[in-house]
């Protein structure tokens, strides 16, 4: 990405998990025909995104006098004014081709629910299309792909407007020239429902926690009775809360190096006591603990051959969450990715949050190598981490990066790769290598290794080196 949010933020929206489908009190939500709203079924995973065309603001300096009244004249600056809307916690802005770059600024203000004050400026990172499934996959020539700004995170808000201004061409003035903005511009509004571990749904009781332990056992019954023990006893150790969550399938738990090593021999049927490179499984909160609608991705899922390299990004949407929050931020990319880019899953195969708290992606299988959309040109063979938040300026904690160490310990691991080596990938496509060009890079890379651009972040990137080194130690090199 090679802009970043730079606008500092004078009021954000407040934050909250659980988030109305309905228009707040007093509010007149845009219900135009032009407005689309899609929602969940309330019986289950809640949910939504609101889709408005942006149309021409006025702006003499770049209105023809020959144009027919309401026409989006294609150099025009576009939006909305201040209006009104369902509630929603994500924005973004989305238009018709995916292979047409939007030359220009997007930038955004936003109302908290309950204030009639309104943020500053906030701008929308224009140059996301790097962060997308490889030309000529599948995925990408689906059909349903549109070009797309990533996607920002504001909390809980229900007053929106926004203004795209087109670039100048070089060496012209801006009050004279614009180069032409993408067809089907329209601001998306997300939001990402509500919070399961405050649903009703999520209450336990006696039989959970009793269960808890045994489908443990019975998930490590296949991998040896060492581990079957070793398992049980961690969960007799567990705390009440991690027990739940567990028995609920909300949180695949940590393991040590030793079960780690033991259950990957089981599972490839090599000798006990081959000494495997792998690091310690780390904590992962799954899919359905942070509340991915299985219902908005396809069913199906696609593979690469190997896991050789792990890609390092930042989600661009901003630092203003909590912890707390992550899940909910999650899900906004995930149906921001599906329902407004059209991808066929959320594009990372596994999210890191600012706590160091670590999130499985893509569906397919925390251990397999999941084909995923998060390094255009190089998602074969390779896997993607994204780190939420913005870390151009902003120094990402101590706590993330470590997680992304030990994250990587472990997958690159299950796969043979050495987190401190090299390893060589064949070029998809990109604006950096051309296709087929085979590739050395780090065995974790940035972003930007791959593609040009400035994601991850200068700040995060700048701490790969030792995210290497400590996730080579984990694997016990």
């Amino acid at each position: 990405m090679r802009a970043f949010i730079t606008s500092a933020i004078g009021v954000t929206c407040s934050a909250a998990l659980v988030l109305p489908n309905a228009a707040p009190a007093g509010a007149a939500p845009d219900t135009s025909a032009t407005a689309a709203t899609e929602a969940a079924d309330p019986a289950e995973v809640s949910g939504a995104t609101q889709s408005l065309p942006l149309s021409p603001l006025p702006d003499a300096s770049t209105r023809s006098t020959d144009a027919p009244s309401g026409t989006a004249e294609p150099n025009a600056v576009q939006g909305l004014t201040r209006r009104d809307v369902h509630p929603f916690s994500l924005v973004g802005v989305v238009w018709d081709d995916a292979d047409v770059e939007l030359h220009g600024a997007v930038e955004v203000r936003t109302r908290a629910i309950g204030s009639d004050r309104w943020s500053d400026w906030q701008d929308l990172e224009t140059h996301n299309a790097e962060h997308a499934a490889d030309p000529g996959s599948a995925e990408r020539d689906s059909g349903t792909v549109r070009g797309s700004t990533a996607p920002l995170w504001v909390g809980n808000c229900d007053g929106v407007e926004v203004r795209v201004i087109p670039e100048a061409p070089d060496g012209h003035d801006r009050a004279t020239a614009r180069l032409p903005l993408p067809e089907g511009l329209r601001l998306e509004l997300v939001d990402p429902g509500e919070d399961p571990q405050q649903s009703p749904a999520a209450n336990t009781d006696e039989g959970d926690f009793e269960a808890a332990g045994a489908e443990f056992a019975d998930l490590a019954s296949g991998s040896g009775s060492r581990l079957a023990t070793s398992l049980q006893a961690s969960l007799q150790g567990s705390d009440r809360t991690s027990l739940q969550a567990a028995g609920r399938g909300r949180v695949l738990p940590a393991s040590s190096k030793a079960q780690t090593e033991e259950r990957t021999e089981a599972e490839a049927g090599v000798a006990p006591g081959s000494k495997p490179y792998i690091g310690p499984r780390p904590t992962i909160i799954t899919r359905k603990g942070w509340g991915a609608d299985e219902k908005l991705r396809e069913k199906s899922f696609a593979y690469t051959k190997s896991v050789k390299a792990a890609f390092i990004h930042h989600s661009a949407t901003g630092n203003k969450y909590t912890c707390s929050q992550a899940p909910s931020v999650l899900r906004g990319i995930y149906r921001y990715h599906v329902k407004s880019s059209g991808w066929r899953d959320i594009g990372y195969n596994f999210a890191v949050d600012k706590c160091g708290n670590i999130y499985e992606g893509r569906a397919g299988g925390v251990t397999k190598a999941v084909q995923g959309a998060h390094t255009l040109g190089f998602n074969t063979d390779s896997m993607g981490i994204a780190v939420l938040g913005t870390f151009t300026t902003s120094d990402p904690p101590a706590a993330a990066v470590n997680a992304i160490a030990k994250l990587t310990a472990w997958k690159l691991g299950l796969f043979g790769a050495n987190p401190s080596s090299r390893t060589t990938l064949v070029s998809g496509g990109g604006n950096r290598f051309k296709k087929g060009t085979k590739v050395k890079l780090n065995v974790i890379s940035g972003h930007r290794d791959g593609f040009a651009t400035e994601c991850p972040g200068t700040r995060l990137y700048k701490k790969l080196g030792s995210a290497r080194t400590s996730s080579a130690h984990l694997q016990g090199r």
